[in-house]
């Protein structure tokens, strides 16, 4: 299941892509616009920076930016730094189960990790804005 910092996560990157994209904002405009706390936007922006999807700009003007135009985000890859895991059941979850091979339900699991995977990797941002 999606969390709520995964949902922010497209949330915080839908509002960027469309914002002026000369111009970074600031968190606390997100925060505003968005109606989210403040301090959970400082937790997932750290991990969609981390990730490499945000440019960030110190200073008085300073704020975030996208780095890339929305059509080259993916939902997975924006899903994928927020979240811990996207598998549906923790045993996809890079292939943790030591039963895989005899569950009669992980070929199930495993498809549906797949198509789940294969749908939010047919999507961008821009599909979102």
């Amino acid at each position: 299941m999606i969390s709520t910092k995964g949902r922010y996560a497209l949330r915080i990157m839908s509002h960027l892509a469309e914002s002026n994209e000369d111009k970074p904002v600031s968190l606390k405009d997100i925060a505003d616009e968005e109606n989210i706390g403040v301090k959970y936007l400082e937790i997932i922006v750290a991990s969609l920076n981390k990730s490499g999807l945000l440019d960030s700009v110190r200073g008085k003007n300073g704020g975030y930016k996208l780095n890339r135009n929305p059509e080259e985000y993916t939902l997975y890859e924006i899903l994928s730094s927020a979240e811990d895991t996207l598998a549906p059941v923790a045993c996809v979850d890079k292939e943790k189960c030591n039963e895989s091979n005899s569950c009669k339900t992980y070929k199930v699991w495993k498809e549906l990790d797949d198509v789940i995977e294969d749908f939010l990797k047919s999507k961008t941002l821009n599909d979102i804005i």
